[in-house]
């Protein structure tokens, strides 16, 4: 791994739009925006700053908990202790606050305002460019 790699702002990875849903979606409305979209997890919500995230695993951990995908809403599903990360911070910094926090998605803000979602995949992908450069 390259310096420059982990010194990248935590911002550089954070093009695309995050896509939301609300407390009272679906199981399936849930798993058709993560399909859809193909991304790993969701933001829920109403307003701009989110009440919780929801991702694949939590889908998977509620389908082998036996929970009724018919019944079971974002609410139900959401992990509402978030972390979140400034736009500015730095790979690496980002890097090692999912594995202090044991996490695989970090809210990123500017300004107060989400802007994006980081995953584990996202920094993996950073990394593993880096190596190619050397």
């Amino acid at each position: 791994m390259t310096d420059a790699a982990g010194d990248l702002p935590i911002s550089a990875l954070t093009g695309d739009d995050v896509v939301r849903v609300a407390p009272e979606a679906s199981f399936h409305d849930i798993a058709d925006a993560l399909s859809g979209s193909e991304i790993g997890a969701v933001v829920m919500g109403h307003g701009e700053q989110p009440d919780g995230i929801v991702s694949e695993r939590d889908l998977v951990r509620a389908l082998a908990d036996r929970r009724d995908p018919a019944t079971t809403t974002a609410r139900d599903l959401a992990k509402t202790d978030l972390v979140w990360c400034d736009a500015r911070a730095s790979v690496q910094d980002v890097a090692r606050e999912m594995m202090d926090r044991y996490v695989r998605h970090v809210l990123v803000q500017d300004g107060g305002r989400l802007i994006g979602i980081v995953s584990v995949r996202d920094l993996l992908g950073v990394y593993a460019s880096s190596g190619d450069e050397e």
